[in-house]
């Protein structure tokens, strides 16, 4: 539409203007006032900044990964993390380092707090409280926003990082009310301005637990589950170290709590179809839970503490909108909760998104020139996948104002390349979630070489800081004196005889190259270290640097056999490509896919392999099993 501007504005034109703060427009706004732009932050509560609307806790399985990736391209989200952390836990220490994947337990308000101090702190952003009704496009190009208040505000691109908040409805039982989260307003107009320019929308709901007071949780009845002894962090950077941490508990339901629940059931939105958004495969509802594993006596619960100075508690795993008293009373009849207050109870939210295959890799829009989107507005779950988006979507929007080549991370570089290639190629059926199972190259993207990977890059574009890149430098040649020494000292059996014995290892017969010895699966290099001091006076010059140095090295041994396996399989990819699928064959009856993967390969029936791999879901090891079934 064509725009008047002869009305002067109180506002300045600015680079780039940022809709909405939560993680994703938090990064945005960092990454594009960091690189150099004139930054507008425009947001509905200048109180909820960086907001954890859900559970209070950041990483996980992949998504941990992805907030490393953040970290080492110069985003805020790990600095932010390990700041207000109040428990840590490196998950699937029992796995290989490709599948390690670290988890911090947050203090929610201090959280934000802190969000809200590092972006006031960057003088390239300014900020607004209003919201934003319509985009504003001369000749295919963004040219800025129009607000609630009557504000024409002007600006060389857009990040749209809406939320959940674009036609938000909040659902309890057969409670209904607009809102993009409990307590918050949602945002209309948008949408309709959007429709009016071509885009496509459609609805996706997501939902949140009952929270409870701590006074009445009797935690002598639930299973204790405390941080690491030794708490790792997400930051490159020397954050501060977790001291005291707060630990969270496992409760669990049972079949008394089912039948409270299922008498709600007639009442759910859910089940009644009042809501029509297509809702998370992978984080369903209590309600959802018990209906699809009818067989399941009871379902774990995680009860997590939402401050390090609150008594309010998140219940991981009981999400619901049935109605309020039944969530209380179903409650209620979980051991340990016989006493249970709540803060409020769960609900359901339901609200617009726009299908990603309508950007670009670079997460502009294909009809608007300059006019990004980033988050759940195109249809992805999760803090991390939020902020990774944001955090790329504020790199390009600088970048297009300053006619330079877009900055896209491809799938072999890091999850977040995986994550933005498979919404912009395969687009969603269902709120979009990273796992590793996603990754193809996961080998190569692990959480402890996240800076090797992207922190040059990150440098480069003017995001990560010279002091961050000199102390990945020195890391990096820590790392590379370390692999030399240990592949050209040896290391004598009488030595290690003692060690070896310790840990059910074979003796040694003659003297070995280190990192040979090294190869033996129950053989660690930290244990080395005290067998071998010449190994740790060898370090001393690394100060704070010493255990990344010893860790990184130790992996790039262990795992380089894998690496080249996994390249293998890259050319066998490459190789059956273009080999053809028969639409008659009925994926249900081959037991080696996973439930997911016969579902949607029935659904789609992909006429290549190639094409079978881009489907969402779609796991490299349903591909194997795929090639060895028509290779018969």
């Amino acid at each position: 539409m064509s725009v008047s501007r002869e009305t002067k504005s109180i506002f300045p034109r600015y680079n780039v203007i940022i809709v909405g703060a939560g993680h994703a427009g938090c990064e945005a706004s960092w990454a594009a006032g960091t690189m150099g732009s004139k930054v507008l932050l425009i947001t509905m509560n200048m109180g909820n900044m960086g907001q954890m609307s859900c559970n209070p806790s950041m990483g996980g399985i992949a998504k941990g990964q992805i907030v490393r990736e953040i970290d080492a391209l110069g985003g805020l989200s790990g600095i932010i993390t390990d700041e207000t952390m109040i428990k840590f836990r490196m998950l699937n220490r029992s796995k290989g380092p490709a599948m390690w994947s670290p988890r911090a337990q947050s203090d929610r308000y201090k959280f934000s707090e802190m969000w809200r101090e590092r972006l006031e702190s960057n003088e390239n952003i300014d900020f607004l409280q209003d919201t934003v009704l319509e985009v504003l496009v001369e000749d295919g190009r963004i040219i800025g926003v129009k607000t609630s208040l009557g504000y024409s505000i002007y600006s060389d691109s857009v990040v749209l990082t809406n939320g959940t908040f674009l036609n938000g409805v909040i659902h309890i039982g057969q409670k209904s009310f607009g809102g993009g989260r409990m307590g918050e307003t949602a945002a209309v107009g948008l949408t309709a301005s959007l429709n009016s320019l071509g885009f496509k929308s459609s609805r996706m709901k997501t939902g949140t637990p009952v929270r409870v007071d701590g006074r009445t949780i009797d935690f002598s009845k639930l299973d204790e589950q405390p941080g690491d002894e030794n708490p790792g962090k997400f930051s490159y950077m020397p954050t501060t170290p977790l001291g005291k941490q707060r630990s969270c508990f496992i409760a669990y339901t049972s079949l008394d709590v089912h039948d409270v629940l299922r008498t709600g059931f007639d009442f759910s939105p859910m089940f009644s179809g009042r809501i029509q958004g297509i809702g998370p495969r992978y984080c369903p509802s209590i309600e959802d839970k018990i209906e699809r594993f009818s067989d399941k006596d009871r379902h774990q619960l995680f009860v997590e503490p939402e401050g390090r100075n609150t008594i309010e508690y998140y219940i991981n795993g009981f999400s619901s909108s049935l109605p309020d008293n039944v969530q209380v009373e179903a409650l209620r009849r979980i051991v340990g909760f016989e006493n249970a207050k709540i803060f409020r109870p769960g609900y359901a939210i339901e609200y617009d998104f726009f299908p990603p295959t309508q950007l670009k890799h670079n997460l502009e829009t294909r009809l608007v020139r300059n006019l990004f989107f980033a988050g759940q507005i195109n249809g992805t779950t999760g803090y991390e996948e939020a902020a990774a988006q944001g955090l790329m979507a504020g790199i390009n929007a600088h970048l297009s104002i300053k006619n330079e080549p877009e900055f896209v991370l491809s799938r072999s570089e890091a999850y977040i390349g995986v994550l933005i290639d498979d919404l912009i190629t395969k687009g969603v059926d269902e709120p979009y979630r990273m796992f590793t199972s996603r990754a193809e190259h996961r080998t190569l993207l692990r959480q402890d070489n996240a800076d090797e990977r992207l922190t040059v890059l990150g440098y480069r574009l003017g995001l990560a800081s010279l002091e961050r890149y000199e102390r990945y430098e020195k890391k990096r040649r820590g790392v590379e004196r370390l692999k030399e020494y240990l592949q050209t000292k040896s290391i004598q059996p009488e030595t290690v005889e003692d060690y070896l014995e310790s840990i059910g290892s074979t003796p040694l017969q003659q003297k070995q190259k280190i990192a040979t010895f090294l190869l033996r699966p129950q053989v660690k290099l930290v244990d080395l270290l005290n067998l071998r001091p010449d190994i740790l006076s060898f370090l001393d010059d690394l100060d704070n640097l010493k255990d990344e140095v010893v860790e990184q090295a130790e992996i790039q041994i262990k795992y380089e056999g894998y690496i080249q396996k996994e390249q293998l399989f890259i050319e066998r990819m490459n190789k059956y490509e273009n080999l053809v699928l028969k639409d008659t064959i009925d994926y249900s009856l081959l037991p080696s896919l996973t439930i997911e993967a016969r579902q949607k390969l029935n659904k789609i029936k992909p006429r290549t392999i190639g094409q079978a791999s881009r489907i969402s879901g779609i796991s490299p090891a349903d591909i194997s099993a795929l090639l060895i079934y028509i290779t018969r």
